[in-house]
């Protein structure tokens, strides 16, 4: 994953040591717990692609212990500030981070299969190719009855829907042609060729968008 980036994109600030604090997810933590402990599974393994700076998956892990989760990044000070969070929180169903390019080809045959994967805030940072491929990946690495939840913001229908989604979806674009928001019906697409049933598309605050789908049993 090699797109370039605006600062806008990916906001990180030193806290303490190796931990790092980003204000979107201190934002969305709360109603994004709320919605795994709706559509999670309550037992079993979880994979959080693109975990960021640690703090989701510490709250997601609090609230369903039932579930052993493996936070996975590519930058090293995401990896460390995760590893201090999950160190700090003393939390003994949280994997250490693993180093996890979700865009590639191939990397859901290096894991053993999982009964959650999530994705917060991905899409429109990667290319339509490499969301595709991450999409498909992550229904062969799924359990059959698995379920995989993304978040984020999207077009619906085609068309931006407020001021602020146009704003960042242009400065996005003006850094990376290959990126920006990807369409609603698009994603819909998408999930059902890699061979997922949709289960919900739920409207959350800030203008985002949760895709639930669930891997057949059989």
């Amino acid at each position: 994953m090699s797109q370039r980036l605006p600062a806008s994109a990916s906001v990180a600030q030193d806290v303490d040591g190796a931990k790092l604090t980003a204000p979107s997810a201190l934002r969305n933590r709360q109603v994004l717990t709320e919605l795994l402990q709706d559509v999670a599974p309550a037992t079993g393994s979880a994979l959080e692609i693109a975990s960021g700076t640690g703090e989701h998956i510490v709250a997601f892990a609090q609230a369903l212990p039932g579930l052993m989760w493996h936070p996975s990044e590519l930058a090293a000070d995401r990896h460390a500030s995760i590893d201090a969070y999950r160190a700090e929180a003393g939390l003994d169903n949280v994997a250490p981070a693993r180093a996890l390019d979700a865009c590639t080809a191939g990397w859901a045959s290096t894991l053993p299969p999982f009964d959650l994967i999530l994705c917060i805030n991905l899409l429109h940072l990667v290319s339509a190719d490499a969301a595709q491929t991450l999409l498909t990946e992550a229904s062969h690495a799924l359990h059959p009855g698995g379920t995989l939840v993304f978040y984020g913001p999207f077009r619906r229908d085609g068309a931006l829907t407020s001021e602020g989604d146009a704003r960042f979806d242009a400065q996005l674009r003006a850094a990376d042609p290959a990126i920006g928001y990807k369409d609603d019906q698009t994603i819909l697409q998408w999930l059902t060729a890699a061979g997922l049933d949709i289960a919900e598309v739920r409207d959350m605050p800030a203008n985002n968008l949760a895709f639930i789908a669930r891997k057949p049993s059989s």
